[in-house]
């Protein structure tokens, strides 16, 4: 008994978790899609999202730096997308007019990508 429930467990795959307060994994994915983010930027995961004017965002969970220069925290993340000129003057990344809620889900989605 004990090990058919080890094997049913182990063919379970739970959905992401968030590490940014507030935010959903597949809202951000949702919200990353509406707003055309591969327009510019090579994201797995999005449908058509193979953009070259910015980054690729293929790693993005893991790197140390976002931007170049910006500590890779949930706080800093959220605020980047939210006031990206704010963070970086000079930035080619254009303000998006999200709101704090959506940049929270955007950067949940954003940090699964490992």
């Amino acid at each position: 008994m004990m090990l058919a429930c080890a094997a049913l467990l182990a063919g379970c795959k739970d959905a992401p978790r968030s590490i940014v307060p507030g935010g959903e994994v597949q809202q951000g994915l949702r919200l990353v899609t509406q707003y055309q983010c591969g327009a510019c930027h090579a994201i797995p995961g999005v449908q058509g999202a193979a953009g070259g004017d910015g980054p690729a965002l293929d790693h993005i969970g893991r790197l140390s730096y976002i931007a170049g220069g910006i500590p890779n925290q949930p706080a800093n993340m959220v605020r980047w997308l939210r006031v990206p000129h704010a963070v970086k003057p000079g930035t080619e990344m254009p303000p998006m007019g999200l709101t704090d809620q959506e940049a929270r889900h955007m950067a949940a989605f954003l940090y699964t990508l490992r």
